[in-house]
């Protein structure tokens, strides 16, 4: 008998079965993978530690959080400084001096930056944007809306940027300053030999089952727990009763060069419509890596359909409705705890992770 069933191996369930283990609670985590880790999961690839669901950067302003993950794994400093390539033009991101002194050779000066946004911006400029390409204008104007953000969005998210909130740009920094640092986060890093090895420390003392799907031995796992914690999708959990939550999903295609550098930077976007993949992912640099071959990954943000990865929730008004009514019924289970990105629906950086299992480990 264990005091704990934890639903899934992510960085969620691997806090709190780390700290439960401390408390002297007995632990059970449930895989479906054949991996622990969830979306962080890194695996070597010619010496590279490849991350296989997509770039995770950490990065935090918690001195307390970054104190923690460092106890289980040594950090780099490395710093995200992604690339947007349009056509044969290539800019810095996030949107700094950099990128406007590129973008317009006349630009030099922060004032005169902001000049020319707000020129391009003229007419077009809405009090209360309703979407966002609205939202996007009114931030950075025309040309680079058209050029950085239009098309790198609508592959993302899969709908015109008329159709989506304004929430969604409203995130992305934008300096007058020469500053490619993406993250405003006093503490930033790569863990030196990747995330799974984290992630194995926090399991430590827990049972782990791996290729075990919950839904199908539902009844028998549970009876060997108290208390379940589920990080699963919510709706999936009440058979999508309500209808099921939508998502957006992502298929990557990973392949070794044999070259030591394909792109000399980790992350560059790809923004134009024309180009089907969202971005290039060249892992090596994460680690600042010198090996002879490279592995590359790109990325092809698709909807959601059943069997595939569910990544991003899509917070609209429809669905966050939706997840509402999913919630009540959540709040009216007896010894069931619903954690991270899919039993919470909602997006989460690392730290965030870490600090709501921090919050859910004071009630359990």
């Amino acid at each position: 008998m264990y005091d704990y069933l934890i639903v899934g191996s992510g960085l969620f369930g691997a806090v709190c079965a780390h700290e439960l283990t401390k408390r002297g609670q007995k632990c059970l985590v449930v895989e479906k993978r054949s991996h622990i880790g969830g979306n962080i999961y890194t695996e070597k690839v010619e010496g590279i530690n490849v991350h296989r669901y997509g770039a995770h950067i950490f990065h935090t302003s918690d001195k307390a959080v970054w104190e923690y993950v460092n106890s289980f794994a040594a950090f780099n400093n490395y710093v995200n400084s992604p690339i947007a390539r349009y056509h044969d033009e290539c800019y810095n991101l996030p949107f700094n001096m950099n990128t406007f002194t590129k973008l317009w050779p006349d630009v030099f000066t922060p004032a005169e930056a902001e000049a020319r946004i707000a020129e391009e911006r003229g007419e077009s400029f809405t009090e209360n944007p309703k979407n966002l390409e609205e939202q996007a204008i009114n931030l950075v104007g025309r040309t680079i809306y058209e050029k950085l953000v239009k098309g790198y969005t609508e592959k993302q998210w899969g709908r015109p940027c008329t159709e989506l909130p304004a929430f969604i740009i409203r995130r992305l920094p934008v300096r007058f300053t020469f500053d490619n640092n993406y993250f405003n986060d006093r503490y930033q890093g790569i863990p030196e030999g990747g995330y799974t090895q984290i992630i194995e420390k926090m399991l430590e003392g827990s049972d782990v089952r791996l290729g075990c799907d919950f839904f199908e031995h539902r009844e028998e796992l549970a009876a060997q727990a108290g208390k379940i914690i589920y990080t699963g999708p919510i709706d999936k959990y009440f058979g999508e009763c309500y209808g099921p939550l939508e998502y957006r999903s992502v298929r990557f295609e990973t392949e070794v060069l044999d070259m030591p550098n394909y792109q000399g930077n980790a992350v560059v976007n790809y923004t134009a419509a024309e180009v089907p993949y969202t971005r290039i992912i060249e892992h090596k640099h994460f680690e600042f890596g010198t090996q002879p071959k490279t592995v590359i990954s790109r990325e092809y943000s698709s909807a959601w359909r059943p069997g595939d990865e569910p990544y991003y929730p899509v917070n609209d008004e429809k669905n966050t409705a939706l997840y509402g009514r999913y919630r009540a019924l959540a709040d009216g289970e007896k010894n069931v705890f619903f954690g991270g990105r899919l039993g919470q629906y909602k997006y989460f950086d690392m730290d965030d992770v870490i600090l709501s299992a921090w919050e859910a480990l004071k009630i359990l």
